[in-house]
């Protein structure tokens, strides 16, 4: 027995000075992490010039729609259009010297142009930059964050730890929350009981986010979830630059691709990216996903811009059919880390969890306060006697 006291005792000073090392960040990130659970039905809800109305008629091919938003980004290039029914079509413009984000939304049916946002001013853009990076830059600021999600890894393990009942009586009122007692009990059982049960949801959440925030973290994921093997890294896919001009098209070769893929895709529902080659070495890339609210499950799919031929690719992002348990599941990072891998019920749970996240400083605040204070006030009584002696 004493030794697992000795072990509980030491798990629980790691657990308040870890905490109290981590708080205003884990509360930060967890306030940031709310906000972004419902981006894109906020946006959806609040930008008109999202949607386009569908046409009995054909959309615009991609150089088409190229040639329109370039009207409108002067001196740049877009780096992909977007298609979705019953969506606006975008065309996505960013670099990173100088660093620049503009997204054009067009009527895809007219090339009307109904917006031209500087993402970089976009709220929500905003707030991703501050939950990845604090508003520093990333090489400062993301191991920073990710230094904090590792203790606040720690944090709900050992919280485990600490709440787990003593004894069968005990086990009741870890459970539930005693609502009619002092104010200081119902910020204890705010802290462990809600601590308990959201556990299990924010530890999808902190893993996930360390995923992003270390690569030996991100390696040793894959590693475990493919039964020992090695990630293979991203490597971009190259077009024959030998016969540049040895081939023909009679429209541009994105078009050509892009209304290839359309023939193969009926009563299609998502959305598909059509990638423009940024130089005469690069491929041209089509993603193709089913579920535009998340990621994990879109074909990308790699052409020779010249032979129009598609590019094999070893890495994680080829070709769905193509994926491994362990390619499929470190494809899910982002969904699994805002929820949108199980749908509404999903990001409800990954807010409110992000909200007991951001809560959980605040009241493993109060209860060291309280004790400490508590533990202060049998000194002042003794010293006092001794005074009046």
């Amino acid at each position: 027995m004493a030794a697992k006291k000795n072990f509980k005792y030491w798990i629980g000073k790691m657990h308040l000075w870890l905490g109290l090392a981590s708080g205003l960040l884990v509360c930060f990130l967890g306030i940031t992490g709310c906000i972004l659970a419902f981006e894109r039905e906020i946006e959806d809800a609040t930008q008109a010039y999202r949607f386009s109305q569908v046409q009995n008629k054909p959309v615009l091919p991609p150089s088409k729609l190229k040639e329109i938003a370039n009207t409108q980004i002067k001196g740049k290039e877009p780096h992909s259009i977007n298609y979705q029914t019953g969506r606006s079509a975008m065309a996505v413009y960013y670099g990173y010297e100088p660093k620049y984000y503009y997204i054009v939304f067009m009527n895809p049916y007219t090339g009307q142009v109904l917006r031209v946002k500087d993402m970089n001013q976009d709220f929500f853009r905003i707030v991703i930059d501050g939950h990845f990076y604090l508003w520093l830059p990333p090489k400062i600021g993301q191991p920073i964050v990710a230094t904090g999600t590792l203790m606040f890894l720690f944090l709900l393990i050992s919280g485990v730890v600490l709440w787990w009942p003593k004894n069968r009586a005990a086990t009741k009122q870890r459970f539930s929350i005693k609502w009619n007692a002092k104010w200081r009990r119902v910020n204890y059982d705010l802290h462990n009981v809600l601590g308990f049960y959201m556990t299990w949801v924010i530890i999808f959440i902190a893993i996930t986010g360390l995923v992003w925030g270390f690569q030996w973290f991100a390696k040793s994921m894959y590693w475990v979830t493919s039964g020992g093997k090695s990630q293979v890294q991203f490597t971009e896919s190259l077009s024959d630059t030998t016969k540049m001009n040895k081939i023909s098209q009679n429209a541009p070769p994105t078009d050509i691709l892009w209304a290839r893929t359309n023939d193969t895709l009926t009563n299609f529902k998502g959305s598909m990216d059509v990638h423009f080659p940024e130089n005469n070495k690069a491929s041209i890339e089509i993603a193709v996903n089913p579920d535009p609210y998340t990621y994990w499950q879109a074909d990308y799919r790699f052409y020779d811009q010249y032979t129009l031929e598609e590019l094999p690719v070893k890495h994680i992002y080829g070709r769905l059919a193509k994926a491994s348990t362990a390619d499929k599941i470190a494809r899910m990072n982002y969904d699994i880390h805002v929820g949108a891998v199980a749908g509404l019920a999903g990001k409800i749970a990954a807010f409110f969890g992000s909200l007991i996240c951001a809560s959980m400083p605040v009241t493993g605040f109060i209860i060291w306060w309280g004790r400490r204070n508590k533990a202060k006030k049998p000194k002042i009584k003794k010293a006092r006697i001794t005074e009046m002696a």
